[in-house]
């Protein structure tokens, strides 16, 4: 398993600037190259294989975690699914809110274009900085692609 690291997500604009509360919505891109390595990293020719973790950016502490839309613009390669959730920075579970890989979706279609919606259960507010993240299964890809994913949250503050 390789980790590969998105370099362009450190400063995502974060604030919906509502009158009404602080909604969220944070857009990632995930983009492969035409064999199959992610763009936007340090490795540009090792294609992504399966249980590699994609570190797509930053959750900011204290957002409540509310959706997440998966828009596949052009899909991976055929068979290739993945779950999309979060680790903290640190590396360290909380206690109430363990990391969870799967926490938006589990087993998600990457290779067919669509627009996926999160099927989690749970909402959490994240107690730290946290980072979103993508787990490939099913199997390697080998060609370009594009794929963005929306998260929508309440930032409701640190505890």
């Amino acid at each position: 398993m390789a980790v590969k690291k998105i370099i362009g997500h450190a400063a995502v604009r974060m604030f919906g600037n509502s009158p009404y509360g602080n909604l969220s919505t944070m857009a990632y891109k995930v983009k492969t190259n035409a064999v199959g390595a992610v763009m936007d990293t340090d490795d540009l020719v090792t294609p992504l294989a399966i249980a590699d973790v994609i570190d797509i950016g930053p959750l900011i502490e204290g957002m409540r975690l509310d959706d997440a839309l998966v828009v596949v613009e052009t899909g991976m390669t055929t068979d290739v699914t993945g779950s999309i959730g979060f680790r903290y920075e640190d590396g360290v579970d909380s206690v109430e809110f363990p990391q969870d890989a799967a926490y938006f979706m589990a087993g998600a279609n990457l290779a067919t274009p669509a627009r996926l919606r999160a099927n989690g259960t749970k909402l959490v507010t994240l107690p730290k900085p946290a980072r979103l993240i993508l787990t490939v299964a099913g199997a390697a890809n080998a060609k370009a692609s594009e794929i963005t994913i929306i998260v929508t949250g309440e930032q409701v503050g640190p505890r």
